[in-house]
């Protein structure tokens, strides 16, 4: 095993959790044996119901593969306090069925704004000014839906909750991943950080600086790259955000402007010693996504990961 252990994710194989994007998925069962016939030992739950839901099912299928969970992305609209009763109820669905299936890495309740649901944002991604960001208020509102799911979470479950920035939502520039951990209790919210969309959404300020920001709020680590020519093409002809991933916006490992080696030689100087998480963010259909699986594989091995 190299430094870190590596896991991949559904993601990287089309299923994303946005909806109405028009193609069929990949199987489950294929896409948990693709996964680990290229070499990843982790992987994340997905959208809800797409891999098995009930934990002795879902157990033997991680064992089969030798697999371990890592984690789920559960989507809220923060921004609205009407919903976010809902959001903490399927959080705490979600987060009861990981601790049902955690292994000896214990796994994170990865929360997210509902990415993808506000035009302005999602038409905005990437380039995202200051004005189309949250009031003082409905940021108020925002942390506190936050921090009242990652409490929940923790007392039903024991486990930790991590927020992911992304773009096409509320927080997704290095000022708004600040101000939301600003907002928030460092001892219930840390911080996952995936390299490609902090890329994107700074306008190509390298990921290292951004750890660096964020320091000790960096739970757990997505591994994603960002093609420096798809995002100077989608910021020039002002392509929303499904334009630019269906145009390749993240590319595989070692092929965009993410310097991967300044990311795990940070990690290695923290004292990093949980999972790294590939996300290679397809839409459904697009490329060849065991052979890419295997070949961000192969990348991160030349990093002694």
């Amino acid at each position: 095993m190299g430094k870190f252990p590596v896991g991949n994710a559904p993601c990287s194989w089309g299923t994303l959790e946005f909806e109405g994007l028009g193609a069929e998925q990949v199987p489950w069962d294929r896409m948990m044996d693709e996964l680990a016939e290229t070499g990843y030992s982790g992987m994340e739950l997905g959208d809800w119901g797409y891999l098995p839901v009930e934990p002795g099912a879902l157990t033997r299928e991680l064992a089969r593969r030798s697999l371990t969970m890592l984690g789920a992305f559960v989507p809220v609209a923060f921004r609205d306090e009407a919903r976010h009763a809902e959001g903490e109820e399927a959080a705490l669905r979600t987060a009861h069925l990981l601790a049902s299936v955690a292994g000896r890495t214990a796994p994170f309740l990865v929360l997210a704004d509902e990415n993808g649901s506000d035009s302005v944002r999602t038409g905005n991604a990437g380039r995202v000014k200051p004005e189309m960001g949250l009031s003082a208020a409905e940021w108020q509102v925002f942390a506190r839906g936050v921090e009242r799911v990652a409490a929940a979470v923790k007392r039903e479950t024991g486990l930790a909750t991590v927020f992911h920035h992304h773009c096409a939502g509320f927080v997704e520039t290095p000022e708004e991943i600040r101000r939301l951990l600003e907002l928030t209790s460092p001892e219930l919210v840390g911080l996952v950080f995936d390299t490609g969309h902090f890329v994107y959404a700074s306008g190509g300020r390298p990921a290292a600086e951004g750890l660096e920001l964020y320091g000790d709020r960096v739970w757990y680590m997505h591994f994603k790259d960002c093609h420096p020519g798809v995002a100077a093409q989608a910021r020039a002809e002002g392509w929303d955000y499904f334009q630019a991933v269906r145009h390749g916006l993240f590319c595989e490992l070692g092929r965009g402007n993410v310097d991967f080696a300044s990311v795990v030689k940070w990690l290695e100087a923290r004292g990093y010693a949980h999972y790294v998480l590939v996300e290679q963010d397809v839409l459904p259909g697009m490329g060849a996504p065991k052979e890419s699986a295997r070949r961000n594989r192969g990348y991160l091995k030349t990093l002694g990961l």
